[in-house]
């Protein structure tokens, strides 16, 4: 039987405490929700490839390999690819899709116009975007 002083771990480490009303639980509640306080999406475009772990994703319906929605809804982040296929990534965490946000991003006020307006609808299935080569 190990007995433990209050306060330690059981490896012996020092837990911090936690300033009063600075609960973990609000803490996350806070972290879930967008700037003007209300719970919702966001979405960013992110036309290079991505790799995880060493693997480049590829969409599993039609093989697109780049020009990705990532979509951050609360700590759950998807992939959406242009044929309108859409998966929750499970490598990816709200931390790599905020490394992702170049100019932050943009907030919808649901999936469907989110996927919409930046084209991921499946309306431009099988085309790549690209940005204009300056010659």
């Amino acid at each position: 039987m190990q007995i433990l002083d209050e306060g330690l771990h059981p490896l012996g480490t020092v837990l911090p405490d936690t300033a009063l009303g600075d609960a973990p639980l609000r803490r996350l509640q806070d972290q879930m929700q967008l700037g003007d306080g209300s719970i919702g999406l966001r979405a960013t475009t992110h036309p290079e490839e991505i790799v995880i772990a060493g693997i480049p994703v590829m969409c599993p319906r039609c093989g697109a390999r780049r020009d990705w929605m990532v979509i951050c809804d609360r700590n759950e982040i998807s992939i959406r690819c242009r044929c309108a296929h859409q998966w929750v990534e499970r490598e990816l965490t709200r931390a790599d899709y905020e490394a992702m946000i170049e100019l932050g991003g943009q907030d919808y006020p649901s999936l469907e116009a989110a996927a919409q307006a930046a084209g991921y609808d499946g309306t431009l299935a099988g085309i790549y975007l690209t940005e204009p080569r300056s010659e």
